[in-house]
């Protein structure tokens, strides 16, 4: 069988069980709350519009906007528990994304509920009245009754939506089958992109159906139909999620933000961590910002970061001090303000550079970015999600007086393509990719030195700071990784023909590593 399907099947149960749980918790939380509303919208016009226009408008705000608003708002409060209290929790991962998924489930359960009580026939209402019972006797013995297949019709759909969205739940530290699209993505793994939206795709149609069993019990008044369909759900859940809560708590989480290198990386450190003997997972895909929150934060324990996101990004320094001034600077700014501490760095460093396809730049005669400034009218440059909001962008457009024609944004993976294909002609590339030789490019100079350097530095959480397991395993690694070891392990992910994943890669670099120390 296939490395990649062999790695996406080894992955699935773990995967597979946080998704279930997930999804289960929000389609509950949403089923809770969206009935009572429904009850209090049905025997009041004055709030039933105000209702359904504020879940109406929740629909309306992107998925993955939505999960990663919570997660500053979660961040927030979780600091004032702590300050009031004396006990915070997790901002990353599982709430953000239950609070999220709850939200979408509402709209359709509260409108096909409310939809399905006020469009029952006057006639059965006025027979129910007829007989003398109460407001709260029709409701519970006619109402809801008639319009319980309308209501599960409504679950049904929530159901299929909090399944789906539920896969954009990665960014923000979630595990869950949108962990083999992300990573899918970035490393152009498209067995794993298949995998996963396959996954999910049978997920949420195994669902769709019990429910619809169900539903079709609730129209027919069959018991058996009810139970069976409700039993079926509860044991699938129970398998599903059951080796996810008896496993053991990890001693270690290791982050990694949403590119190939870091996927590497993350995996090379885990490695490292269980060879000490000790259990250790991944929280992949994480943004830059939630990544440095979360380990300031104690939610994850280590990961890969570079000195001049930490520099321009966490610290807002705009100043350009060299590169052994922004190491010390830096490790003592994050231990003084967060208590983190920066152990080291790998020996490579992986800084923004703007790169053009070699003929191009040729024809253009561009060898520098002070070159490209007097073309860049007549060029379109492509970018990654984070590179046109940060500070590297402003810099190198103030200083060199770069004003192109266009503008666009890519997924990474995506942006060295529209490179190579002509679709953009610059783009904001990253030194140690081995896409760049992949895709015949080349980078353009920094004559003014106006790009930070982006030297590659273990980082460890507070609680972490001082522990002797981990500094064990990590600190053999400083030093040890050149630029031309990363480059060729992101070569391993990235290349068309006999890819590795990026497990296959790390444990490359370890053989590497080990055979240079001998």
């Amino acid at each position: 069988m296939n490395e990649r399907l062999l790695a996406a099947w080894h992955l699935l149960p773990a995967y597979l069980g946080e998704h279930v749980l997930l999804s289960a918790s929000a389609l509950t939380l949403g089923i809770a709350i969206s009935l009572p509303l429904a009850l209090l919208a049905i025997r009041s016009a004055r709030i039933r519009w105000p209702l359904l226009a504020v879940a109406s408008l929740v629909q309306t705000i992107p998925s993955i906007a939505l999960l990663a608003l919570f997660y500053p708002l979660l961040l927030a409060l979780s600091a004032l528990s702590q300050q009031m209290f004396g006990v915070g929790f997790s901002a990353l991962g599982f709430l953000p994304s239950l609070l999220a998924l709850t939200l979408y489930s509402i709209l359709p359960i509260l409108r096909n509920s409310i939809t399905g009580v006020m469009n029952l026939d006057p006639a059965v209402i006025e027979a129910a009245r007829g007989v003398g019972m109460t407001d709260a006797q029709r409701l519970w013995r006619v109402e809801l009754p008639l319009a319980a297949p309308m209501i599960m019709a409504g679950v049904r759909t929530s159901a299929v939506w909090v399944i789906g969205t539920a896969t954009l739940s990665t960014p923000v530290g979630q595990t869950s089958l949108g962990n083999y699209i992300f990573s899918g993505l970035q490393v152009e793994n498209w067995v794993a992109v298949l995998f996963g939206c396959a996954v999910a795709a049978l997920l949420a149609l195994v669902v769709d159906q019990l429910l619809g069993l169900i539903e079709a019990g609730t129209v027919k008044r069959s018991t058996w139909r009810v139970s069976l369909g409700l039993g079926l759900l509860i044991l699938g859940c129970a398998v599903a999620v059951g080796p996810r809560l008896a496993k053991d708590a990890p001693s270690y989480v290791v982050g990694a933000k949403s590119f190939s290198e870091q996927y590497i990386l993350s995996s090379l450190l885990a490695d490292r961590i269980r060879e000490q003997g000790q259990p250790a997972i991944r929280k992949t895909g994480l943004g830059s910002a939630i990544a440095f929150r979360a380990l300031a934060g104690n939610e994850i324990d280590v990961y890969v970061d570079y000195s001049g996101t930490l520099w321009a990004n966490v610290m807002q320094r705009t100043d350009r001090p060299s590169r052994q001034i922004v190491l010390r600077t830096t490790a003592q700014w994050l231990h003084e303000r967060y208590g983190v501490e920066l152990l080291g760095s790998l020996g490579f460093e992986n800084a923004y550079a703007l790169a053009m396809r070699r003929r191009h730049a040729e024809e253009l005669g561009i060898r520098t970015i002070r070159d490209l400034a007097a073309h860049a009218a007549n060029l379109k440059i492509g970018g990654d999600f984070e590179f046109f909001a940060r500070p590297e962008w402003s810099a190198l457009r103030d200083h060199y007086g770069l004003h192109f024609a266009a503008r666009r944004q890519f997924q990474s993976t995506f942006m060295y393509k529209a490179a190579s294909s002509g679709e953009v002609d610059v783009i904001s590339a990253f030194s140690s990719d081995g896409r760049i030789a992949a895709e015949d490019l080349v980078v353009l100079d920094d004559p003014d030195q106006v790009l930070l350097p982006y030297d590659a530095v273990i980082l460890l959480s507070p609680r972490r700071a001082d522990d002797a397991v981990l500094r064990a395993a990590l600190e053999p690694l400083l030093g040890k990784v050149s630029i031309e070891l990363m480059r060729e392990a992101n070569m391993m992910v990235d290349r068309e023909s006999d890819k590795l994943t990026p497990a296959a890669a790390a444990r490359w670099l370890v053989q590497q590593i080990d055979a240079k120390s001998q």
